[in-house]
């Protein structure tokens, strides 16, 4: 039986089907839900304008995770991984462009990234950006780009990467969505799973977002961000390659500096 949060996304969105196809995925995994599952909340959310707290509010009510039990800079972290999850997961409609457009400057290079996106966000039309994420990430046989661990890594798809993203996965209790087809090793699942760890509604030791960071995120995925930026279909999406570089350089200095 389905919760209420997911019945609420599915009349928001115009069906399951309609659900299945804005956030990237294929219609029979929506169908096995019976919960919006806690990767994809902010894709579902994005889609369809139903606040996270609506489709879990176990872990968005503020019972799971005191918000003064996060540290601000880990907040933080938590929101830029989740933007960029929500990017890379699905095309942003137009709701989610107009609140990308209100991003502010605070004079940092970070901050020029996000001036930077907001500029191209409020020029943007959604349903360009719908064709230029196809292009870019789907296309007629395969994108432009291919957003996998096990691509960057190795040149093929679902190698050895993904089945040790998979072995810790199981050992930080993150488990795989029943009847979802999409590899774990998508640059969306990964910032999703990021941006969890640092919000805290997967419980990890800072030492262990750190291993994770640097065995499934730091060798490939600067490099993605860095082929989106010169991508010959990216428009609006450069921008989104441009910061989502910038801020894993940050995190690789930040981290490093933690040790």
């Amino acid at each position: 039986m389905r919760d209420a949060g997911l019945d609420r996304a599915i009349d928001a969105a115009g069906g399951v089907a309609q659900l299945a196809r804005k956030i990237g995925i294929a219609q029979p995994s929506v169908s096995n839900w019976n919960r919006v599952p806690a990767q994809r909340v902010i894709a579902v959310e994005t889609a369809t304008g139903v606040s996270r707290a609506e489709l879990r509010p176990d872990l968005y009510d503020g019972r799971a995770m005191p918000q003064d039990a996060v540290d601000p800079v880990d907040a933080a972290r938590g929101q830029e991984y989740a933007l960029l999850a929500a990017l890379l997961s699905s095309a942003p409609p137009k709701k989610l462009l107009d609140q990308i457009a209100r991003l502010s400057d605070d004079a940092t290079t970070l901050g020029r990234a996000h001036a930077a996106l907001a500029e191209a966000a409020s020029r943007a039309v959604a349903s360009d950006v719908e064709r230029e994420y196809f292009d870019l990430f789907v296309g007629l046989g395969r994108g432009e780009l291919l957003p996998y661990a096990s691509y960057y890594l190795t040149g093929f798809l679902n190698e050895r990467p993904l089945s040790r993203l998979r072995d810790d996965l199981a050992s930080l209790g993150i488990e795989r969505v029943e009847n979802h087809f999409e590899p774990e090793d998508h640059a969306a699942t990964l910032c999703e799973i990021m941006a969890g760890l640092a919000a805290g509604r997967f419980p990890a030791s800072e030492q262990a977002q750190r291993a994770f960071f640097a065995k499934h995120v730091a060798p490939w995925m600067g490099r993605l961000f860095a082929d989106m930026e010169k991508a010959a279909s990216a428009g609006f999406y450069r921008s989104v390659g441009a910061l989502g570089r910038l801020f894993l350089e940050i995190e690789a200095e930040a981290f490093t500096f933690a040790n």
